[in-house]
């Protein structure tokens, strides 16, 4: 009987996550890219933003508070496992693809964040709350498509947001400290509690002290290990361009699959790890202290970036070149990114797997404690506020109990409820792109201006 259920999920996953879905999003974000005048060209104005505080303006944290809170969910185990499995199964020119996805993808992020902050609602408490459900309620008058993309958004935050992140933590753990599950994940779950009863802005004064750290701590491993395999980075870099776009072998056993499946693996994984599309960030988003939407939209952009421009790139670079310097990693016999990102850091002495579990530690600990933030959102989207303390104590049990227990099936459950989550989102976005371009344009030279437009007080 399980077995059958498991295969028909397995199905429903292969149906959501097809060609069709990589295609609405990596469509939407050319499309995006093409209605915002190709936005991507003020990422450096959203990066010095962000370190700037606007707190005369609306909202419940920093500009930075909001962008290091969603980076948290986003800089997760997809970065580094997640890299690994594209390379493993779509080539090493997926890493090319998995690149280009996360250029594109900054017009999506920029887009939702900036109909996430414009349609934002706050409580008679003084919270704020914003996102696809109240842009698809406020903006186009579709509050039953928002309560779909809450209801999806709650229940994948327990699966991709806490249980196969605490259950990664405790198998690196396992692994290479010899520590029981069992203990990580009551340690998870305790540390979970401290924060997140604390509300958004707890979470936010924790995520703005472990983000940096944790990408700046990871991003210089790796620049460490590129500088040991320094003769491989030019070659790696030719066969991964090489081998996006045709079939083929290169040294150090690795297979090129052609175009098709480098382009499948690298878009899926890519979209995968920064979420522009899928509605997750600008929930945080919503609650940053901006003068404007498209402030906090281009701050928000950033985090794309990062994630995948940046970081996804040095993990991919990392493989390619261990690979290829390591003849003894057999890449004929690896199917599983996990493997294969353990066993290419493991080439390196004592650095490799310091950078690998103190990486997977903080980056699936961030994610816990983002995805908790927007899972409350969500739930109160559509509960109201007396669903907040039964979502956080039901977290705080799945984080719990998540190291003891099978994730295959709740992973896959995870993945589509992930896809589902983005088709409301996505409609805001495109139903409402002649609201981001007129927006774009009144503020985009001018982003000192203060939007006056009076923020609507609800009851929950």
């Amino acid at each position: 009987m399980l077995e059958s259920v498991t295969n028909v999920i397995n199905q429903i996953d292969g149906m959501v996550w097809g060609w069709w879905m990589i295609i609405l999003l990596l469509g939407t974000h050319i499309f995006m890219t093409i209605r915002t005048g190709f936005i991507q060209r003020k990422i450096g104005t959203g990066i010095r933003l962000s370190v700037l505080k606007d707190p005369d303006a609306e909202g419940e944290v920093s500009q930075f508070g909001a962008l290091t809170t969603a980076l948290a969910s986003t800089i997760g185990t997809g970065n580094i496992i997640g890299v690994g499995t594209a390379i493993a199964i779509g080539g090493p020119g997926a890493v090319l693809w998995c690149w280009l996805t996360g250029v594109f993808g900054i017009a999506t992020k920029y887009s939702e964040s900036l109909i996430a902050v414009k349609y934002r609602v706050k409580t008679r408490d003084g919270r704020m709350q914003g996102g696809a459900m109240y842009a698809l309620e406020r903006g186009l008058n579709m509050k039953w498509l928002g309560l779909i993309f809450a209801f999806f958004g709650a229940f994948a935050s327990f699966g991709i947001g806490c249980a196969t992140q605490v259950n990664a933590i405790a198998t690196v753990c396992k692994e290479n400290l010899g520590i029981a599950p069992a203990l990580i994940g009551i340690a998870v779950a305790v540390l979970t509690a401290l924060v997140i009863f604390g509300g958004i802005k707890a979470i936010a004064n924790v995520c703005e002290k472990l983000v940096p750290f944790m990408a700046v701590f990871y991003v210089l491993g790796c620049i460490v290990i590129l500088g040991i395999n320094f003769n491989f980075i030019i070659p790696a870099i030719q066969t991964i361009c090489k081998l996006a776009f045709t079939p083929g072998a290169a040294a150090g056993g690795l297979v090129g699959r052609g175009i098709m499946m480098a382009m499948q693996y690298g878009i899926a994984r890519g979209l995968f790890s920064n979420e522009s599309g899928m509605g997750s960030a600008p929930i945080a988003a919503a609650a940053a202290q901006t003068r404007n939407p498209v402030r906090q939209a281009l701050v928000s952009s950033t985090g794309t970036f990062w994630d995948t421009v940046v970081v996804c790139l040095m993990t991919g670079l990392v493989l390619v070149t261990s690979i290829m310097k390591n003849p003894s990693i057999d890449m004929g016999a690896i199917s599983d990114g996990g493997i294969l990102t353990t066993l290419a850091f493991s080439q390196i002495p004592v650095l490799g797997p310091v950078i690998l579990v103190v990486g997977i530690i903080s980056f699936a600990y961030s994610t816990v404690l983002g995805w908790a933030y927007y899972g409350e959102r969500c739930v109160e989207y559509f509960a109201g506020k007396k669903g907040l303390i039964p979502y956080r104590v039901v977290y705080i049990v799945i984080a719990a109990i998540a190291p003891v227990v099978s994730l295959n099936l709740v992973w896959t459950i995870a993945d589509i409820l992930n896809a589902l989550m983005a088709i409301p989102n996505l409609v805001a976005v495109l139903l409402l792109s002649n609201v981001i371009v007129k927006e774009t344009k009144k503020y985009i030279n001018n982003l000192d201006a203060k939007d006056d437009t009076e923020i609507p007080v609800i009851d929950k």
